[in-house]
């Protein structure tokens, strides 16, 4: 792989290659001397008479990503974010070679000629960039000590050759390129350079040798969960997860990070209860099928299902019946515990009290909460929820048949003075 001179590098082989092959190979003798140059079109010097000099001009003007090359090495990294390899920057140059001539036709044999030169060269050799990036230049000329930086690129040892193909530009195109640039339009050609791969030198995790190799073979079943009911439970609840290739030779269900077996199971059902850990609010479950692949290490992942979503509603511990003052602070217990960034509420009635900002360097998570009682809160005994992050603590029904109130709400409650 290359170095990110290796740009600079592919443009000084072609600058190298046009000048070389027009003074070796074809001899444009009518033209007299010339120059071959890599300049902005806008900074291309004329002559000290200021008649335009017999010149070549190549210009790197679009750099592009090459789509055979753009994902190779991915995924870089590991699990835990470690650098495990470096991709290559895969990298297409567009040039735009122009001619310029102080007589007449001068510009098109220059181009004519150029071109033919490019013709019989369509790739870089590794030789032909060795020699280009590895000019002696006069004494004191800079440029010999920028060709041998260009020449440690490592351009002509990656992996792929460069290779130059004609590229097509129509009117609209050059006409914008030569707008842009601000510069009078000259007899111009359009070539693609592919592909420079630019590899980072940073150092990577490497990987332990296979000791063994091993192959399982089976058939692919991914499970898939369809239904989760209830949607909102508490913990201790059952819940049942209906889908279809749920059943495996080891199959856990997974709440988040923590893993437990299934109750019951079959093909197109899975009954577990929900564990303890979670907290409430929103929590996603997933069924996960590990393999055995006779190694010392049993077992290993296998195949995991979509993940599905439910409510694990609050639970309020604290006893009742219960009494506040208006301008007082009411303190209730709650399970499962409730993290400290967690959106929580007091639905009392119709009103609706959040709770204050918990201090940073409070605990994580708990199980205690106290909420500020209005001193404009209407006294009486209304209903009483805790809401966290959406989902609210259950509230009894009055399942007494001779009551005025049966099929009712009736608490929790909680009398407001």
């Amino acid at each position: 792989m290359s170095t990110a001179l290796a740009i600079a590098g592919v443009t000084a082989v072609l600058q190298r290659l046009i000048d070389d092959g027009l003074k070796t190979d074809f001899s444009p003798t009518s033209v007299g001397t010339f120059a071959v140059t890599t300049l902005p079109p806008n900074r291309v010097l004329s002559s000290a008479n200021g008649a335009e000099a017999n010149q070549l001009n190549l210009f790197l003007y679009q750099v592009s990503p090459n789509a055979g090359w753009r994902n190779a090495a991915l995924p870089s990294r590991d699990e835990q974010g470690q650098r495990r390899s470096n991709p290559p920057l895969a990298l297409d140059l567009h040039y735009l070679l122009s001619a310029y001539g102080a007589e007449l036709l001068n510009a098109e044999i220059l181009l004519g000629c150029a071109m033919q030169a490019l013709h019989e060269s369509p790739f870089l050799t590794r030789d032909a960039v060795r020699v280009a990036l590895s000019s002696v230049a006069p004494a004191g000329d800079p440029r010999g000590d920028m060709l041998r930086a260009l020449g440690a690129s490592g351009l002509a040892d990656q992996i792929e050759q460069i290779k130059i193909t004609p590229q097509a530009l129509n009117t609209e195109e050059i006409s914008k390129l030569w707008t842009a640039f601000q510069a009078p339009y000259r007899p111009t050609t359009g070539y693609l350079a592919t592909v420079v791969l630019i590899e980072s030198r940073r150092s990577t995790r490497p990987t332990l040798p296979v000791r063994e190799r091993k192959l399982f073979v089976m058939p692919f079943q991914q499970p898939t969960i369809e239904t989760i009911w209830p949607q909102i439970a508490l913990v201790g609840d059952k819940l049942t997860l209906a889908g279809h290739a749920l059943k495996g030779d080891i199959t856990k269900v997974r709440f988040g990070a923590i893993s437990v077996d299934p109750d019951t199971l079959s093909n197109d059902q899975i009954e577990v209860t929900v564990p303890a850990g979670l907290l409430a609010g929103v929590n996603t479950v997933q069924v996960g099928h590990s393999l055995n692949f006779g190694t010392s290490q049993e077992p290993h992942r296998g195949f995991a299902s979509n993940v599905a979503a439910f409510m694990l509603a609050p639970k309020l511990m604290t006893a009742f019946p219960l009494t506040v003052a208006r301008g007082q602070t009411l303190k209730l217990s709650v399970t499962p515990p409730v993290g400290r960034s967690q959106r929580v509420a007091l639905l009392v009635g119709d009103r609706t009290i959040s709770i204050p900002d918990r201090p940073a360097g409070g605990p994580a998570t708990s199980t205690d909460l106290e909420f500020p009682i209005p001193a404009d809160l209407p006294t009486g005994t209304p209903l009483l929820r805790v809401q966290v992050d959406g989902a609210e603590s259950a509230l009894t029904v009055d399942s007494n048949p001779a009551s005025p109130t049966a099929g009712q709400f009736n608490g929790p409650t909680v009398t407001i003075t």
